[in-house]
């Protein structure tokens, strides 16, 4: 009876270790499955006002508003007038302007400005008519000679007449502007020891020492665009703008002598020089080309 009744556990243990044999099987052989869709739906997205405010800053003439920036900075920054910048984004208090906002600092584009004017379609002509060949009454019998020296219906005449030259191409703004910066006359802005010259990563200009109260002057003609102390690290300033391009500063002052919109000659006096938000009399001079500092010994006259 002993060995009877071990028999059935035996076989119940075969069958177990036979199943368990199995599941291992099944499950060494199951695939792996990569969910990469659930990573890509779970990556973040900015908002779509964030997307459009980022896609309108970096439209040209466009600058968004970083801190410590002012509205007299952001002009000199892109050459042109504060007036103008608030013009262009209708602003109601100059001194407000936020982080992140995006200003205007260039010109509105032509179309933009008569968006409002609505244009005509231009009519299309009407289809030519076909001229026959047969020959008409008051001429000569139709025959193969006569036809052949006839053009044939719908051939173009227009290379029989002559040609009105066709009108030059406009000159490209940028070689307009490189031109017209050429054609200015420039002088030394005041007498004195250069103590500081141009370098673009540490002085947007060059320095002239001098003496209190000393003659500073315009070195080329122009108008008035700024003359006040409201940009930080300049102290009194003037800036003189030439042309459509170019501009040029004079930081330090002690006195300024001319007022915003004033137009001055080469060499006229606008300033007394000074240590205004310097550690030292002298004249801060910079030529500035399209709102970027330029070296203004490519333009001023050896000495």
């Amino acid at each position: 009876m002993n060995q009877a009744s071990h028999l059935p556990r035996l076989a119940l243990l075969t069958l177990a270790f036979g199943l368990l044999a199995g599941c291992n099987s099944l499950t060494r052989q199951a695939p792996v499955v990569e969910r990469t869709g659930a990573s890509v739906a779970e990556r973040p997205r900015p908002a779509p006002a964030a997307r459009a405010e980022e896609s309108k800053a970096d439209e040209k003439g466009m600058y968004t508003v970083r801190r410590g920036d002012t509205l007299l900075r952001i002009a000199l920054d892109h050459g042109e007038n504060y007036r103008d910048i608030v013009a262009w984004n209708n602003l109601r208090d100059p001194d407000d302007i936020k982080v992140g906002q995006v200003l205007r600092v260039a010109a509105p584009e032509r179309g933009e400005r008569s968006a409002g004017v609505q244009t005509q379609p231009v009519p299309v002509p009407p289809p030519a008519v076909p001229r026959k060949t047969e020959p008409r009454a008051d001429k000569q019998p139709y025959n193969e000679t006569v036809a052949a020296a006839r053009p044939e219906s719908g051939t173009r005449t227009e290379s029989l007449r002559p040609s009105a030259p066709a009108p030059a191409a406009a000159a490209p703004a940028v070689a307009a502007v490189a031109s017209g910066d050429e054609k200015l006359s420039w002088m030394w802005p005041a007498e004195g020891r250069i103590v500081a010259t141009f370098d673009e990563g540490r002085n947007k200009g060059i320095d002239i020492a001098g003496r209190p109260g000393q003659q500073v002057v315009a070195a080329g003609a122009g108008k008035v665009m700024y003359a006040g102390s409201g940009i930080r690290g300049y102290g009194n300033l003037v800036i003189v703008k030439h042309n459509n391009s170019l501009l040029s500063a004079y930081a330090h002052n002690r006195k300024i002598v001319v007022k915003e919109g004033d137009n001055v000659a080469k060499g006229q006096m606008i300033a007394e020089m000074g240590d205004s938000d310097a550690d030292s009399v002298k004249l801060h001079f910079e030529i500035r080309q399209q709102g970027k500092p330029v070296d203004p010994a490519r333009f001023l006259p050896g000495r």
